[in-house]
């Protein structure tokens, strides 16, 4: 059996999986960062209540036509205004709760948790 490059093993370790149903997926490669996927739909962020361990990469992904942002309530991290198919990335490395919004729709709120 013929074993895959290496690039086509990092692409498959560096992929977060879009399911819509679930709106996101999250999964571990031995040796890689964990990662996770929110997507922002019809002015939700889906979904809204997010677990995940530290060093835990989230990408945000805009499938709305409007532009959202992603804004962190204790200032920690904010993206630029994302239009559709944008993204934006942070990695959560201390353990916490945290809230985030979108500053243009304020009513747009989720929360990550980050457990040890």
């Amino acid at each position: 059996m013929e074993r895959p490059s290496r690039s086509i093993l990092r692409l498959a370790i560096s992929l977060a999986i879009t399911v819509p149903a679930l709106g996101f997926v999250a999964f571990e490669a031995r040796g890689a960062a964990p990662a996770a996927a929110v997507q922002i739909k019809d002015f939700a962020f889906a979904p809204q209540l997010l677990t995940v361990k530290p060093g835990t990469t989230v990408t945000w992904v805009n499938s709305d036509e409007d532009p959202h942002t992603v804004t962190a309530t204790d200032k920690s991290f904010h993206s630029a205004a994302l239009d559709t198919r944008d993204k934006f990335s942070f990695t959560f490395t201390k353990p916490g709760q945290y809230g985030y919004f979108c500053s243009l729709h304020p009513h747009m709120t989720a929360k990550v948790i980050v457990r040890g």
